[in-house]
């Protein structure tokens, strides 16, 4: 006994010897009442100090574990049950999942994906670039906001979200052209969260829903999970398409729309103001509320600003908006936002303190901070320079290598490529895999289960070397299951 102790560097050693004793204690190695050895000796047989083991053995007392006798020394404290009744009995977790559980967990496409093996070019992530991050000013947006109230930071928050920050979101949407007047701004851990509040919020009097074709496939998944059905509507190069979205709407009653009208994903396409006016009165004429996806509005790398759905509603509150950093900054900070009408946001207020209380103020505040500071701009200027010379680096191989029939994406962090009708992605995928490279099949973007020969190329985290040579391996692989 004691032989198998190791020091791990960077840890208090105290820490790490009443961790170990606790081990022993818990796996019955060290009985009920069994007397501890002595701590000069203990020192000795795992090579400490000795004040390590006495503040050890104090930290095992605290925490329950340990007793000590005066003047005869310091014994364990078993935690077993003690009852083999009660320590052998298992339940069949499995049989006892609900309808929800099962159809997260079919749904749940990351448990299912090609695992990258070491030295694999993937280009099925479309996080941004790790090298990217602004790491600096992150450490003095945190500094600098502890030091002004880092008490309250560390206390319980509100459940719509820290003050500061929606206010300084409220001027953000504002710049973005949207009328403020009778809306206001809930706080959520990401656009997943937000989606979930405002379906979990909405009636389902007609239990379907209407979205582009393909679409986002987090939002197909949760649509699905919150029991809606999904009618998608085809794209065209320039958004969806307004001549079956309308022939949809004449012919069946939606709860609510779905769209992504900025890089979109997974297609890339960013809808023209035409179509956004054009969608907009078709929504409108048919009473249809809709929620819109912000996604990755920020990355454009040419052009001029395009206004999001919710500004070209003007002074109306049939558009709830999800807008999200995660793919702009940060995604660990996990911070998101619903804007909406301030009726509908006072009902998801009291959702999200039923569900998880509040989003992290420490987050939310140092993501405030960093904003408040002037950093976005200048980050957005670094960021789009690198996106925008991989983008177009990744669509001249793409031209040069792969035998596609179209190509989208007019910026963000992705392109979408389709072969010919018949062409089978996933054997390419497949084919691919075995050299070395992977993507993302398109067919999981998809409403009606089609999509099977079409592909997400995401580039962001990729080097410009593994771009070539990936998309190379690509092409070349696709040529030859074309014969």
């Amino acid at each position: 006994m004691f032989k198998d102790f190791k020091l791990v560097a960077g840890r208090p050693v105290y820490i790490q010897v009443k961790d170990y004793l606790k081990n022993l204690i818990v796996k019955g190695a060290l009985q009920d009442n069994q007397k501890l050895p002595s701590t000069r000796e203990l020192a000795t047989l795992l090579k400490v100090s000795r004040n390590s083991v006495i503040s050890a053995y104090a930290g095992l007392e605290d925490d329950g574990f340990a007793y000590t006798v005066q003047g005869q020394g310091s014994y364990a404290v078993s935690t077993s049950p003690g009852s083999e009744a009660a320590s052998s009995w298992n339940i069949d977790w499995k049989s006892r999942m609900n309808g929800h559980a099962r159809l997260a967990e079919e749904l749940d496409i990351m448990k299912r994906g090609i695992r990258a093996e070491k030295g694999t070019i993937s280009f099925t992530s479309i996080a941004p670039d790790e090298s990217l991050f602004d790491l600096d000013n992150v450490k003095r947006a945190f500094l600098d906001r502890m030091s002004v109230e880092g008490n309250i930071l560390l206390n319980y928050g509100y459940a719509k979200g820290y003050k500061p920050l929606i206010e300084y979101l409220q001027q953000y949407m504002e710049h973005k052209g949207v009328n403020m007047k009778g809306k206001d701004i809930l706080i959520t851990n990401g656009f997943t969260e937000g989606f979930n509040l405002v379906l979990s919020a909405l009636s389902r009097k007609n239990g379907k829903v209407i979205c582009e074709n393909p679409t986002h496939q987090t939002a197909i998944k949760n649509l699905k999970l919150h029991g809606f059905g999904i009618t998608g509507i085809p794209m065209e190069r320039d958004g969806i398409h307004l001549g079956q979205l309308e022939k949809a709407l004449s012919e069946d009653t939606y709860d609510c729309a779905y769209f992504v009208p900025s890089y979109h994903n997974p297609t890339g396409i960013v809808m023209s103001p035409e179509k956004r006016q054009g969608l907009m009165k078709l929504m409108n004429q048919y009473g249809v509320p809709v929620i819109e996806d912000g996604f990755n509005e920020e990355l454009r790398y040419s052009g001029s600003h395009v206004a999001p759905l919710i500004a070209t509603a003007g002074g109306g509150n049939s558009v709830v908006y999800l807008g999200s950093f995660s793919k702009v900054l940060f995604p660990g900070l996990r911070i998101g936002w619903i804007l909406a009408d301030q009726e509908l946001i006072y009902y998801l207020e009291s959702i999200k303190r039923a569900q998880n209380i509040h989003t992290s103020t420490l987050d939310q505040s140092i993501l405030y901070q960093y904003l408040y500071n002037g950093n976005l701009e200048k980050y957005l200027k670094r960021a789009r320079s690198e996106y925008k010379r991989k983008y177009e680096l990744t669509l001249q191989c793409c031209k040069e290598y792969v035998p596609f029939t179209t190509l989208s994406g007019d910026g963000g962090l992705h392109l979408f490529v389709t072969f010919a009708q018949g062409f089978n992605v996933r054997v390419l995928l497949e084919a691919c895999r075995e050299q070395g490279v992977i993507f993302t099949a398109g067919d999981i973007f998809f409403t009606d289960g089609g999509g099977q020969h079409t592909m997400r190329l995401g580039f962001s985290r990729v080097s410009d070397e593994d771009i070539r040579k990936g998309i190379a391996c690509i092409g070349r692989v696709a040529r030859q299951l074309m014969g």
